[in-house]
């Protein structure tokens, strides 16, 4: 049996029971992938993410409730690490990553209206803008981020607030052509849940556009604990690209595809050496961990080209096309 949490006396309210199977395909066949401390905010406490043997489904067990997953995604932006993912929205890669994206869904005219889940300061409809001048895009997400981001004009709505919720999945019911999750649906307490609001939103037609990491990476199996999007306690799903595909296609989808390449972050073994630096000097981090960090960042960029071609790449996109 997989070890338990080592939970610091007091959070036990922000976990829930320990499963025994798997809660993605209910097998009883789990191991544990890994133990971890919060490696960014350095509160008491070991994190275990387990693994079913049988579907390769990776997750936090045990989870944390919607309180305590409130906690640490408000949290995590306050902290020192929130530039990875901001930095992969902001660069001149990050804007053509997203660029990139918005070119793969031409499977369709040019939409009438996008939603962009868990959107945070809206970069993504920011840049998609450009080349979707006459599309409305909306976005949203869990924190105030995004009602800045409105006022900013990145969006035209901006609704706070999870998707799965019945007030907010009543009032966006079929109202888009595309929707789109960026590394949002590994945060989400159940996957499969978010995927049928996702889709409830969308039209008859319509695109749904995932990019999450690829748990199956060989950066993960290398970096442990310090490889970023395991990071604990936010992480909560990591999902193989075939149980995503498989489950779109269970709920009436049509998979138009599946790519490793273009999603690919340049981050891993940068946000490695942040972290590592984050745990053993964490008073003087910003200072210390500044020239290293950003030697090994260049370091990330010039394998990019040559990662995201092979295994090694962290991320995967899959475009599928609503049921009529």
């Amino acid at each position: 049996m997989p070890p338990r949490p080592e939970l610091h006396p007091g959070t036990d309210r922000f976990h829930e029971p320990r499963r025994q199977d798997c809660p993605w395909c209910g097998s009883r066949r789990l191991r544990t992938r890994l133990r971890t401390p919060d490696l960014l905010h350095h509160r008491p406490g070991t994190f275990v993410l387990d693994e079913c043997r049988d579907c390769a489904h990776t997750f936090q067990n045990p989870r944390l409730t919607w309180e305590g997953f409130g906690l640490y995604h408000r949290d995590f932006y306050e902290g020192r690490l929130a530039d990875y993912t901001e930095r992969g929205h902001t660069t001149r890669a990050g804007r053509r990553r997203h660029r990139a994206a918005v070119r793969a869904t031409r499977a369709l005219p040019e939409p009438e209206s996008w939603l962009d889940i868990g959107t945070g300061h809206a970069h993504f409809p920011h840049t998609a803008k450009q080349l979707l001048p006459y599309t409305a895009f909306d976005g949203l997400d869990p924190t105030l981020r995004i009602v800045r981001a409105q006022a900013a004009g990145r969006v035209e709505e901006a609704h706070l607030g999870h998707l799965t919720t019945p007030e907010v999945l009543t009032r966006l019911r079929a109202r888009y052509d595309v929707v789109s999750m960026f590394h949002h649906l590994e945060h989400a307490p159940d996957p499969r849940a978010e995927l049928r609001a996702a889709l409830t939103a969308l039209r008859p037609g319509g695109l749904l556009l995932v990019e999450t990491p690829d748990p199956r990476s060989p950066f993960a199996r290398l970096l442990g604990k310090w490889w970023f999007p395991h990071g604990q306690p936010r992480q909560l799903h990591l999902l193989p690209p075939a149980n995503l595909r498989a489950e779109l296609e269970a709920q009436g989808c049509e998979i138009l595809a599946t790519d490793h390449r273009a999603p690919h972050l340049p981050y891993d073994l940068s946000a490695a050496v942040a972290l590592l630096f984050g745990r053993l000097l964490p008073k003087r981090w910003p200072r210390a961990k500044a020239p290293l960090v950003a030697a090994v960042a260049a370091v990330d960029h010039a394998l990019a080209p040559v990662l995201r071609r092979t295994r090694f790449s962290n991320t995967y996109r899959i475009i599928a096309r609503k049921g009529r």
